[in-house]
């Protein structure tokens, strides 16, 4: 495999792309950087539940280790942990092993700055040029590899102490994905007074994001509808993002988590500037309910570090993606499942309402992703037929809708995402784009989502 960093990391096919060697590889590379920064030589590193976890975080430790940075290990914790772990100490980098969302023969690795935010892309091209290039032997004879599960202790000490208010007599249905956050987030909710029931909270290293979690997010509808539950919280693999589930069983993806957290804060006067960081993926209705509250939509490429990027740009104090990536910049850098749930119970205990009211904010404009997988997906904006049925398209729904096409950032996928005023003119531009590319680059439709009461990537 060559080594490239996605909008989230390094991924493949684990001990097929992202073998042992690779793993160790990158930790070596990872470490050198930090080396060459002269930085603290002590790094913080996690993992996921799957089954390749251990052996491809044995190699990465070891490269680190192996570069004469002390290197503490973790265990399965949510990615945010570690964000949390190496801006309030001081590691100079963490790492996680994980593939998020994706299902459980991937794997990857995510690295984090000294700040607890993902590596800037001047990072990333320096790791990718280490690796690159010939790795000559380290001056060093090596650092201590330690395990510690202190960083828990710290994290949920600092996620408790955000927390306003006591969750007694709140009633929540936790759904892990049967990934990171299976131990924490029970523990969590738990300490904070509410009362909680748990799905996808027994994983066996194949089952993550298998038919629940965020990617599912019907597990965990029909679970808080079962139960009369206030609210379901469904993580995916590495708990950097989650979406919810209302007391009537509405979806409540990113776009309308931050609808509803950012309506609390305009009522009290804390969205200052008031604007949302959001993407290309976020919906029409979503951004006419925001105008209609006088705060402005700055939409950035999908991808959470992306969100980020324009946050810092903006001063902005939210953003995030459909599929519940949210980031909080004034409480961390980069993407927190845990932490977004917590903003969320605040703004429903703020508004005095239920969830299911606020799951109803706006109507969402009808919005179709399809997920076409092809050997060309780099070529897609490329080819001139593309161009050409993109500038038809872009021309046909102006005023009235919007077209994204691009590459995936983690899978072999050319995602195209169509959204109009009704479902007929979506469904007809989705048509002739999709037809457009497969006939020009080949592939074939591997999913259709509509987006509409749905999930973006």
């Amino acid at each position: 495999m060559q080594p490239r960093f996605g909008t989230d990391g390094i991924r493949g096919v684990a001990n097929t792309e992202l073998t042992p060697e690779l793993a160790l590889k990158v930790g070596r590379a990872a470490g050198r950087m930090v080396r060459e920064q002269q930085l603290p030589p002590r790094a913080v590193i996690g993992r996921d539940t799957r089954l390749s976890g251990p052996m491809l975080g044995a190699a990465f430790a070891a490269g680190l280790c192996s570069e004469g940075v002390e290197t503490t290990a973790v265990g399965v914790v949510p990615t945010g942990l570690i964000s949390h772990a190496v801006r309030s100490t001081d590691a100079s980098l963490g790492g996680v092993i994980t593939a998020s969302h994706n299902p459980a023969q991937d794997n990857g690795i995510k690295l984090f700055s000294s700040q607890g935010e993902k590596l800037s892309a001047e990072q990333e091209a320096r790791v990718v040029q280490l690796l690159d290039g010939d790795l000559e032997e380290p001056e060093t004879g090596g650092a201590r590899l330690l395990q510690s599960r202190d960083p828990i202790d710290a994290y949920l000490d600092w996620l408790a102490n955000l927390a306003a208010d006591d969750l007694s007599g709140f009633k929540i249905v936790i759904d892990s994905s049967h990934g990171a956050a299976y131990e924490i987030a029970p523990k969590l909710f738990e300490r904070l007074g509410a009362s909680i029931s748990k799905i996808g909270s027994s994983p066996d290293g194949l089952n993550i994001n298998q038919d629940c979690g965020a990617t599912h997010p019907s597990a965990i509808q029909a679970a808080v509808t079962e139960q009369g539950a206030d609210l379901g919280i469904a993580f995916d693999g590495d708990a950097d993002r989650t979406v919810f589930a209302a007391s009537d069983g509405t979806l409540i993806n990113g776009d309308l988590t931050m609808a509803i957290i950012a309506q609390q804060w305009a009522r009290k006067g804390a969205l200052d500037p008031r604007s949302l960081v959001g993407t290309v993926m976020s919906n029409g209705g979503f951004e006419a309910f925001l105008n209609s509250m006088e705060i402005k939509l700055e939409r950035a490429s999908v991808g959470d570090k992306y969100v980020s990027q324009r946050l810092v740009e903006t001063g902005g104090l939210l953003g995030g993606e459909q599929s519940g990536h949210l980031i909080f910049p004034q409480s961390a850098p980069t993407g927190d499942g845990l932490l977004t749930a917590l903003m969320l119970i605040q703004a429903i205990c703020d508004s005095g309402s239920t969830s299911s009211d606020l799951a109803h904010l706006y109507e969402p404009w009808p919005q179709l992703l399809i997920n076409i997988e092809s050997p060309a997906k780099e070529q897609a904006l490329s080819s001139e037929q593309t161009l050409l049925i993109l500038k038809q398209a872009e021309e046909a729904l102006r005023g009235r809708g919007r077209v994204n096409v691009r590459p995936s950032g983690t899978q072999p996928l050319i995602r195209v995402m169509v959204e109009a005023d009704s479902c007929e003119l979506r469904d007809e531009w989705a048509s002739k784009l999709t037809e457009t590319i497969i006939g020009r680059l080949g592939g074939r439709i591997m999913q259709e989502v509509d987006l509409t009461y749905a999930l973006g990537d």
